[in-house]
């Protein structure tokens, strides 16, 4: 294939922009610093002592889902859509697996890191570090 003078000045300005637009995309979420400790011995806590329940506590944007995913395992994501996080929240569905942000209907999944199972969003969820400890039944929600 033969390129022109003007062919390959167009790729050779015009690409690496095109490559970096579709690369850097607008997060709508605000930063917010969390660092939250769940002391799980708590009766407001307790629902997560068993594995596949999920809670909704304060912090973050929007609150907070917090899912216990295994033993040692939990899952923490932001409640505010990605696709418009001052419309509404994401909460949990009655197949307990997806959340549906009941604003925009886009949805979410719960257990494969807050993909989006449906749009208009195109982001995930935001999701937090969670840190357990077993000994002291513990668990820390952070960013940081």
């Amino acid at each position: 294939m033969k390129f022109n003078f003007f062919s390959k000045i167009t790729l050779f300005f015009i690409f690496p922009i095109l490559l970096i637009n579709c690369n850097t995309s607008e997060n709508k979420i605000p930063y917010v610093y969390v660092n939250i400790v769940l002391d799980l011995d708590k009766p407001e806590f307790m629902e997560l002592n068993a594995i596949g329940n999920y809670l909704y506590i304060t912090g973050g944007v929007s609150g907070i889902i917090v899912y216990r995913d295994g033993l040692t395992d939990f899952l923490a994501y932001d409640r505010a859509c990605p696709y418009d996080p001052e419309c509404g929240r994401v909460a949990v569905d009655s197949s307990g697996y997806t959340l549906v942000d009941t604003c925009c209907n886009s949805e979410f999944s719960l257990t494969m890191d807050g993909a989006v199972l449906k749009g208009p969003a195109d982001k995930p969820l935001r999701k937090y570090i969670t840190y357990y400890n077993e000994n002291t039944n513990q668990l820390i929600i952070t960013n940081q």
